[in-house]
């Protein structure tokens, strides 16, 4: 059996290539519409302690000792500035949806205290973020003394001034310049 090619009609051509053409533009537009959309997709980071098998709030008042809580969690993420028996064990989750600001979507501190005499735990505070209070930040900066100088003054600051060629006093230093 042979197959024979025959001309195609004007009509046919015409209903054929946009056919084609609405099917890819559709897929062109789908898929700019599913790049579009993951771009909105929020990134979570985890910053902070990370609990991998211990939670720092299973430590046990009156139980735990100060060896047993480093040996459990590790070291802490700080340990308070008054009273080296305060550990703090801090972690965040944070969203941030493509160009805007991170969004904190929790954060945890725990605070563990120890007796100072026999390191024993005496307790276990839990802290979210519906507990931190909001300071008001002084944006002020303190003047200091000088004036600021451009990028141009700074590089261009020595020239003229001779600070290339050595000094009167640097001629007889070892290593210095001989005349």
């Amino acid at each position: 059996m042979y197959l024979v090619k025959r001309p195609m009609s004007a009509s046919a051509r015409t209903t054929i290539i946009p056919a084609r053409i609405r099917a890819l533009t559709s897929a062109a537009v789908l898929a700019a519409c599913l790049v579009g959309t993951s771009a909105c997709t929020p990134v979570t980071s985890f910053g902070g302690f990370q609990a991998i098998e211990e939670k720092p709030q299973d430590v046990k008042p009156q139980i735990d000792t100060r060896s047993m809580v480093l040996e459990r969690l590790g070291s802490p993420s700080a340990v308070s500035t008054f009273d080296p028996n305060i550990w703090f064990y801090m972690s965040q989750t944070t969203d941030r949806i493509a160009f805007y600001l991170p969004q904190v979507r929790e954060r945890t501190v725990v605070a563990v205290s120890f007796d100072k005499d026999s390191e024993l735990v005496t307790s276990v505070n839990t802290y979210s973020i519906k507990d931190g209070k909001v300071l008001a930040y002084n944006s002020r900066e303190t003047p200091t003394r000088g004036r600021e100088m451009t990028i141009l003054e700074q590089l261009l600051g020595n020239v003229g001034r001779g600070g290339l060629l050595p000094q009167d006093e640097e001629r007889n230093m070892p290593g210095g310049r001989r005349e």
